[in-house]
């Protein structure tokens, strides 16, 4: 693991506990006597702190820190065994896909990126949601986002809020609402899609093959799903 993966890993750790125990940077950073700036730079994995002092940010959280050593990356395939040995219906339930489809309906998109690879069966991790939406309807999904309590995630600061919600903004196309979050490719067209069925109910979603030639993100996590299916004979 690199120091600039460690660092962006830590950091995360930190913003996770935090938003936890609903506290805010600024909170935080007075528990642990530190400036509010530093913490909002390591939790972006901007900058490392010292030992020290990480251990007084989680310390001021009533957590310590545990040190271990695993191969490279070793996370992304003990998520990817777990996910393969749970039922596809339990998957889709783990990305609440179905209560989120139900209300995005003022407006036509497809499920694209690792969502997408899920519902075909490849059992990759997914952290949201993922669209394909038309940049013609941009207004519309920015009507639907204030209705339904969105907030932008901003990467300045590594949390949602404070930016603003248009998808014709600057910022990653990433949403929290109140029934789950939500990453959008916007597009001048849709792509093309196939369908797939789970439960009686019908998705429309981008082909593996070409998320696999469109989609770095869900290509890789592919990759080393059929690399592992291949190390254990399956």
């Amino acid at each position: 693991m690199s120091s600039t993966r460690l660092v962006t890993v830590l950091g995360a750790v930190v913003r996770h506990q935090r938003h936890l125990r609903d506290l805010s940077q600024r909170q935080l950073a007075a528990l642990a006597g530190v400036d509010q700036a530093a913490v909002a730079r390591f939790e972006r994995g901007e900058r490392a702190t010292t030992v020290p002092v990480l251990e007084r940010l989680l310390a001021a959280m009533d957590v310590q820190l545990v040190i271990g050593v695993e191969p490279l990356d070793a996370h992304l395939d003990a998520r990817i065994d777990d996910l393969a040995a749970r039922p596809i219906a339990e998957r889709i339930d783990g990305l609440n896909v179905n209560r989120l489809l139900d209300r995005l309906t003022d407006f036509p998109q497809v499920i694209t990126g690792c969502a997408a690879a899920l519902l075909q069966g490849a059992p990759v991790p997914v952290d949201a949601l993922e669209i394909a939406l038309r940049w013609q309807d941009a207004k519309l999904f920015t009507r639907w986002l204030e209705t339904n309590y969105g907030q932008r995630w901003d990467a300045r600061w590594g949390e949602f809020g404070g930016v603003w919600l248009e998808p014709e903004e600057p910022g990653e196309h990433f949403w929290s609402t109140r029934y789950g979050e939500i990453r959008a490719t916007m597009c001048d067209e849709l792509p093309e899609t196939i369908e797939v069925r789970h439960g009686g109910r019908s998705y429309q979603v981008v082909p593996l093959v070409e998320l696999e030639l469109s989609d770095p993100r869900a290509a890789e996590l592919l990759r080393r799903y059929r690399g592992r299916q291949s190390a254990s004979g399956s």
